[in-house]
């Protein structure tokens, strides 16, 4: 008998709420058209500006996980594989970060920024004559105009011709650019 009563009480609460989801003002869109809400659709952000923002604010995770976003979206384009090796290199996982820069280099072989973090990747790895190779052309291909990366070439041939009293490594600070709209944009160092 117990059941019979909320059976009764729920009925007309459903009924009343049917009610109200056919009424204009109700659940959805009016002028007798069915009316289901939607799926969220793409984001309007733009992952590589959210994962640029999180890099700069030293958020490395989850500026990857941003820039991973930016890759599904995008696709694995030379922005994306940059700033995934970026990332990567930021968290110390230099592997990863040097086979995505080397493939945004081969992909856009005049694209200054893949090839001054794929130099910042080798002075990590004490690879300092390749490193230096590396800064060259990114130094040739932005035309010497940044001065993050002419500071970078300028450190690795100062290793490389005096190893002993450049310092010590750790105490260097290779700068990371990431390109823009059209302009390089230094990546703080940690």
């Amino acid at each position: 008998m117990h059941t019979h009563r909320a059976a009764h009480f729920l009925a007309p609460v459903m009924l009343v709420t049917a009610l109200a989801a056919c009424d204009a003002g109700g659940f959805g869109a009016s002028d007798d058209q069915v009316f289901a809400p939607g799926v969220a659709g793409a984001s309007d952000l733009d992952g590589l500006m959210v994962g640029h923002r999180l890099m700069a604010a030293g958020e490395f995770e989850l500026a990857l996980k941003a820039y991973t976003r930016a890759a599904a979206q995008q696709g694995l384009n030379v922005d994306t594989l940059s700033a995934l090796g970026s990332a990567n290199l930021r968290l110390g996982r230099l592997g990863q970060a040097e086979r995505l820069l080397r493939r945004a280099t081969e992909e856009a072989p005049d694209f200054p920024a893949a090839w001054n973090n794929l130099g910042v990747i080798l002075m990590e790895k004490g690879e300092v004559a390749e490193a230096s190779e590396v800064f060259r052309r990114a130094f040739a291909t932005d035309n010497g105009n940044s001065d993050q990366i002419r500071e970078n070439l300028r450190l690795a041939l100062a290793k490389i011709e005096n190893p002993a009293n450049v310092g010590n490594q750790e105490n260097q600070q290779f700068e990371l650019v990431r390109r823009g709209t059209g302009d390089f944009v230094l990546l703080t160092a940690p």
